[in-house]
C-alpha cells in the first residue's frame, strides 16, 4: 500500500476508538449503575418563520411529518403546532417531573425563551439547570462562520438576561463543522452536547488549545423526536418500551461498567396528552431501582471535572 495512503489513515480526524473495550468506570455518586439525565428542548418561537426574517416556514419536528416549506409566507398550521409546546406542553412536562422530584436540564433556544417571559421567570425562580440551545432553532450547517459566531454571543446575552445567569453548557442540535471551535473560542462553557458517540462524557481533543472542554454526549434514539419522524414511534407504548429496554440494558451493564442514559423531550411533542403517559410510566418504573443517579447535565459536568 502507498505510504501516503497509510499516512492519511493515521491522520484521520475522527476518533473511532473512544474508551475502547475496557471503557472507564465513572464512579457515579452513591455507586449508581446508571446516571439518568432528562433534557427538555425548548425551541418554540425560535424556529424558521418569515416573522423571524427567514425565507420560508419551518419543516422540522412537528405533527406534519415531511412538511414542505412555504416560501415567503407564514405556515399557520406549523406555527400553531409549535405554539402548543409553549402554551401547554411545556407546563405538562414540568409538572410531571416536579411531581416525581426528578431534575431535568432545559436546552434553551435564546429567542424562544425571550418570547415566553412567564416561562423564563418560572425557570429562573425555580433555579432550573439550563444549557444554551442556540440563538435560533435552525440548521447551522451552511450558516457563515461569522454569523454563527455572533449567534452564539447573542444566545448567551439573551439567556443571561431572561434566566438570570450565564449558560455553562452548549447544544446547537443542527450544528455546523465550525460549532465546537466557536463554542470553545467564545469560552465560559463547561461542556457541549453536540455529539451522539458515547455513553460516557469525554474530553475534547481535536483542537490545539489550553482550554479544557468536556463533551457530554446526547441522544437522538431515546428521544421523543422519533414521534415526528419516519420509522419512528407511533404510540406511547413504543416510546416507553424503547426507554425501558435502554435503561434495562444499561442497568445490567452497570454492575461492572456504569454508563449514562440521556432522554430527549420536546414541549410540543411529548407535551401532548397522548404521549405524556408513556413518560409517566417510565418514571414510575425507574424510580423503583436503587442504584440510579437522577441528575442534571451540570451535575455530570461537575462530577467529571472533579474526578477525571
Amino acid at each position: 500500500m502507498d505510504k501516503k495512503i497509510i499516512q492519511s489513515l493515521s491522520n484521520y480526524p475522527r476518533n473511532m476508538t473512544g474508551y475502547g473495550k475496557d471503557s472507564v468506570h465513572p464512579n457515579w455518586p452513591n455507586k449508581a449503575r446508571v446516571a439518568v439525565q432528562f433534557v427538555l428542548n425548548y425551541e418554540e418561537g425560535g424556529e424558521n418563520s418569515v416573522l423571524h426574517g427567514d425565507n420560508a416556514s419551518e419543516t422540522f419536528l412537528s405533527e406534519i411529518i415531511g412538511a414542505k416549506a412555504y416560501e415567503g409566507a407564514r405556515h399557520m398550521s406549523m406555527e400553531s403546532l409549535y405554539e402548543y409546546g409553549s402554551r401547554a406542553g411545556v407546563w405538562r412536562i414540568l409538572r410531571l417531573f416536579e411531581e416525581f422530584d426528578i431534575p431535568i436540564t432545559i436546552f434553551a433556544v435564546g429567542l424562544a425563551i425571550a418570547r415566553n417571559r412567564e416561562l423564563a421567570d418560572y425557570l429562573a425562580e425555580n433555579d432550573y439547570d439550563f444549557c444554551a440551545h442556540g440563538f435560533r432553532w435552525i440548521d447551522y450547517q451552511f450558516v457563515e462562520e461569522k454569523v454563527e459566531r455572533q449567534h452564539i454571543k447573542d444566545c448567551v446575552t439573551i439567556l443571561k438576561e431572561f434566566l438570570g445567569k450565564r449558560p455553562e453548557g452548549w447544544y446547537t442540535g443542527r450544528n455546523s463543522p465550525n460549532t465546537r471551535k466557536l463554542v470553545i473560542e467564545e469560552g465560559g462553557f463547561l461542556y457541549d452536547s453536540d455529539a451522539y458517540d458515547d455513553d460516557l462524557p469525554y474530553w475534547a481533543s481535536e483542537f490545539d488549545t489550553d482550554k479544557k472542554h468536556l463533551i457530554i454526549p446526547y441522544t437522538l434514539d431515546a428521544n421523543d423526536m422519533r414521534f415526528a419522524s419516519p420509522q419512528g414511534f407511533n404510540s406511547g407504548d413504543q416510546f416507553f418500551n424503547y426507554l425501558k429496554d435502554s435503561f434495562d440494558a444499561l442497568y445490567l451493564e452497570g454492575e461492572a461498567s456504569p454508563k449514562m442514559m440521556s432522554v430527549g423531550m420536546h414541549a410540543r411533542i411529548l407535551g401532548r396528552p397522548g404521549r405524556i403517559m408513556a413518560m409517566r410510566k417510565f418514571l414510575e418504573y425507574i424510580t423503583k431501582f436503587d442504584q440510579v443517579w437522577f441528575c442534571t447535565r451540570r451535575e455530570i459536568a461537575d462530577h467529571w471535572y472533579k474526578n477525571f
